[in-house]
């Protein structure tokens, strides 16, 4: 099993649009093969940056979400709401 931690940071005026895009793309993840769990953790000192958490079975299956169609289509609406690039960091246990 793999985690895979994703940070963003949202411009202000822009959270309640991204969090209701965001949670459309977290519920296409969890229909993709292999994820196993997400969540959404939100910085109590700064409140537009967003910390996403998911559990894959394999780095495979994460790639292939990662690099799937529904992902680009779901970014491509996310993307301008962020103030910088999103940082994606993987993790095995």
């Amino acid at each position: 099993m793999i985690r895979v931690l994703i940070e963003r940071h949202i411009a202000e005026e822009l959270i309640m649009h991204y969090d209701r895009a965001a949670q459309a793309t977290l519920q296409l993840a969890m229909q993709s093969p292999g994820f196993i769990s997400g969540e959404v953790l939100r910085n109590v000192v700064d409140p537009n940056h967003r910390l996403i958490i998911a559990s894959y079975r394999t780095l495979q299956d994460w790639q292939r979400w990662m690099s799937s169609d529904a992902r680009k289509e779901m970014m491509e609406q996310l993307i301008p709401m962020m103030e910088t690039e999103e940082k994606i960091t993987i993790f095995e246990h």
